[in-house]
């Protein structure tokens, strides 16, 4: 497959901005593979896709405030730094982008808040953009992340950052209701439109739920600047699969019931760690794991997916799980029907 072949004109006006008002009356597309046949509904309405005994996986993963804006030494000037990673706790050391990158030397020291609460210094260059940089603070660890996220912004994409800047209710729409192990940067956007009420109907209809974490990460959206997606490398993620996760997954697989895959961050996750034998296994460590068609998957029967962008290795997966020409044509369709795209953007559920 070539990086042409997923080149989509979604309108301007299609990419949303904002989420919906009410997480579960996000619109729904659902495509059955098996038939061709689409069906439009709202995501509240995903309930009657599921069955008995079926497993529905998600991402626990939670979204820090990554986006903080600074000032550089003596000359002042704004900059732009991006929260990647903790790599050292006691020595306050962070894996960063910086913007504009060229202004940031080793040795800069920024300055954060209106009253330098924090202080930063360069000492490291890793990329063109990336940096490490050391806190200067004297407050304990707790103290720190809390001074840190407050001055912190919550990290919309560029496709919303560029046109408008993060708000405090982003701070809870740019996450799922059932985030919790704190390190993601991106919103892993298909688990967004699930509500309490939601969950407690699949509770009700026998669904057995089971959470995988993996910290998604700005490499989601880079740009893929080779035209053989063979030669594009992934930015590696952190991910966690825990006993009990493959216990309820592994379950499924021998009732031989449907396996719903909530989002792309998910089917990576679990084609990460699987055996020759299409069993989960546990998984504490990294991913850097590239999914394009043609592509036979091991775990998962059907998925949950947000309406992703042109080009971008999110659609990439997804023409992998539905089939290459059928998810395209339908693509075409949603934007035929003005469904949302993006990070904020409507739901989609394959069948399979």
């Amino acid at each position: 497959m070539k990086l042409s072949n997923f080149k989509l004109k979604v309108p301007q006006e299609l990419i949303a901005l904002h989420p919906s008002d009410v997480r579960d009356e996000s619109r729904l597309l659902v495509l059955d593979t098996k038939t061709g046949k689409i069906e439009h509904k709202l995501f509240k309405d995903i309930v009657h896709y599921f069955s008995d005994k079926d497993c529905l996986v998600l991402n626990d993963t939670k979204v820090f405030p990554a986006r903080l804006y600074g000032n550089k030494e003596k000359t002042g000037a704004q900059i732009e730094v991006f929260l990647l990673r903790e790599l050292n706790r006691e020595q306050r050391l962070w894996d960063v982008l910086v913007d504009p990158a060229r202004k940031i030397r080793i040795g800069n020291k920024l300055y954060f808040g209106d009253n330098d609460e924090l202080v930063a210094e360069v000492i490291d260059n890793t990329t063109s953009r990336g940096r490490t940089v050391r806190f200067l603070c004297d407050a304990n660890h707790e103290e720190f992340k809390r001074i840190l996220y407050s001055l912190g912004e919550t990290p919309l994409p560029s496709h919303i950052n560029d046109v408008r800047k993060a708000t405090e209710d982003d701070r809870d729409r740019f996450q799922t209701i059932f985030a919790k192990n704190e390190g993601a940067v991106a919103l892993p956007s298909a688990g967004m439109h699930f509500s309490r009420e939601v969950l407690k109907r699949l509770e009700i209809t026998g669904v057995d739920v089971a959470y995988v974490t993996l910290h998604m990460g700005l490499g989601n959206f880079n740009t893929i600047e080779v035209e053989d997606l063979t030669k594009h490398k992934m930015d590696s993620e952190r991910m966690l699969i825990t006993e009990e996760a493959t216990e309820i997954v592994n379950k499924a697989k021998d009732n031989r019931t449907h396996i719903f895959a909530c989002g792309t961050t998910v089917l990576r996750a679990m084609e990460t760690s699987v055996s020759t034998t299409g069993y989960l296994k546990p998984y504490d460590g990294w991913t850097n794991k590239f999914i394009f068609p043609p592509y036979d998957f091991n775990v998962a029967t059907r998925l949950i997916s947000n309406f992703h962008l042109s080009q971008s290795t999110l659609l990439m997966m997804v023409a992998a799980f539905g089939g290459f020409d059928l998810v395209m044509d339908t693509y075409k369709a949603a934007i035929k029907e003005e469904y949302r795209f993006g990070s904020y953007g409507d739901a989609m559920l394959i069948l399979k």
